[in-house]
């Protein structure tokens, strides 16, 4: 198997340090805008860095990309940009005939009159729209393979199969108590994407009712997380679980919500009243003249970036998944959970705990497809492939997995 990595950031940068200890493929072009960055990314693996070559490229140019897996010979595209070069990547995988990979799909647009109760195009609607191209093709776009998407709906497939007769609810819970030294405000992962998913609308189903939408950070609940993490309080958040999960799993309800917390909060929805959690450019005046700039990127480009703030981070991540429903004629519920410990991520792999955690989905997922574990063609989400192999594979990464009976 021959990889296209694009995106050689926090994430991008720790798909590199996970993937150089595993045999399974055979050369991983590391691409980004900022070549330095993708060049220091394969300069820290030292002398695991014979298979990676750092070049650079615009995730938003569909035809340089696609000339970028032609030249190298590349079987699949890992798409380790921000949301807003989903259709891109994903266009130039299929123009090239190689398989993609993603951790977060197309993004949505709010219903434009009800946007609190309606949905508009939801979550991954523009890929799934494309997913007959992709079978006639007999390529594989396997969508939403981070951590959250990713593992959480593995999580749900594995329980569907072998835990539950039926399932009432599936209800991602994520939540840490991560702390960062020397900020106030300090977020572990992309505060584009933060921003994205936390002020949209929220996205819930319901089997009699289908997809809706509410209020950003509604039905707060108190949930007990596990490994010393304890009690956190989570809200409704936008995520593709909810559009990926009824796809392939049958369940009366899906919901995803995650542990926040008030100043988070707080934060955010400063950002939104004051208008910088916008993308449109607005114009700015410099002594130079005036410029065009995305108020949400320069929010990103002030705070501190989250692939650096490894030494100052301290705590534990939690992504997982609660299940309620029948197992064998009783009642049942279970929390199938990941927990990832700073401290263990920056000793072994140099990277903070969220990115990581983040990093080593795609990677399992990629040595299933090489092996040909997994396999399939068209549009697929986690949901779509037998989640033992994969929860197998993640032990043997050497970091197992948790489950607890509610």
């Amino acid at each position: 198997m021959r990889i296209l990595l694009v995106g050689a950031g926090g994430v991008g940068t720790a798909i590199t340090r996970i993937a150089a200890r595993r045999p399974f493929f055979d050369h991983m072009v590391v691409a980004d805008y900022d070549l330095p960055r993708a060049k220091a990314a394969v300069a820290a693996l030292g002398d695991r860095a014979g298979r990676f070559t750092p070049v650079r490229v615009d995730a938003a140019d569909t035809r340089a990309v696609t000339a970028l897996l032609t030249e190298h010979r590349c079987d699949v595209l890992l798409n380790a940009t921000d949301p807003r070069y989903v259709l891109p990547l994903f266009d130039a995988a299929l123009a090239a005939g190689a398989d993609y990979l993603d951790m977060a799909m197309s993004m949505s647009k709010p219903h434009p009159e009800r946007p609190y109760e309606e949905v508009g195009v939801k979550l991954g609607d523009e890929q799934f729209a494309r997913a007959a191209e992709w079978a006639e093709r007999g390529r594989l776009a396997l969508v939403g393979m981070g951590v959250e998407p990713g593992l959480a709906d593995v999580f749900a497939r594995y329980a569907a199969d072998e835990l539950f007769d039926e399932i009432e609810e599936i209800g991602v819970r994520d939540g840490g108590n991560l702390t960062v030294e020397g900020y106030e405000f300090a977020p572990s992962f992309s505060i584009w994407t933060t921003i994205e998913e936390c002020l949209n609308p929220p996205l819930i189903y319901e089997k009699d009712r289908g997809w809706y939408t509410t209020e950003p950070f509604s039905e707060p609940e108190i949930f007990d997380f596990p490994d010393g993490i304890g009690p956190v309080e989570c809200v409704n958040v936008e995520h593709e679980e909810v559009v990926l999960v009824p796809r392939w799993i049958p369940a009366r309800r899906v919901t995803f919500k995650y542990g926040l917390g008030e100043e988070f909060i707080g934060a955010l929805k400063t950002l939104h009243a004051i208008g910088v959690d916008r993308t449109e450019p607005v114009a700015v005046r410099t002594g130079r003249g005036t410029v065009e700039v995305s108020p949400r990127d320069v929010v990103a480009a002030v705070l501190p970036d989250p692939a650096e703030l490894g030494d100052r981070m301290h705590g534990k991540t939690c992504a997982g998944t609660w299940v309620k429903g029948v197992k064998d004629g009783r009642p049942r519920e279970v929390y199938l959970y990941h927990v990832v410990d700073n401290q263990w991520s920056m000793r072994e792999y140099g990277s903070q705990a969220v990115v990581w955690q983040t990093a080593v989905n795609p990677v399992i997922a990629l040595e299933l497809l090489a092996e040909r574990v997994w396999k399939g063609a068209g549009v697929l989400g986690p949901e779509a492939f037998d989640a033992r192999p994969f929860l197998d594979l993640l032990v043997a990464y050497g970091s197992p997995w948790g489950m607890r009976e509610q």
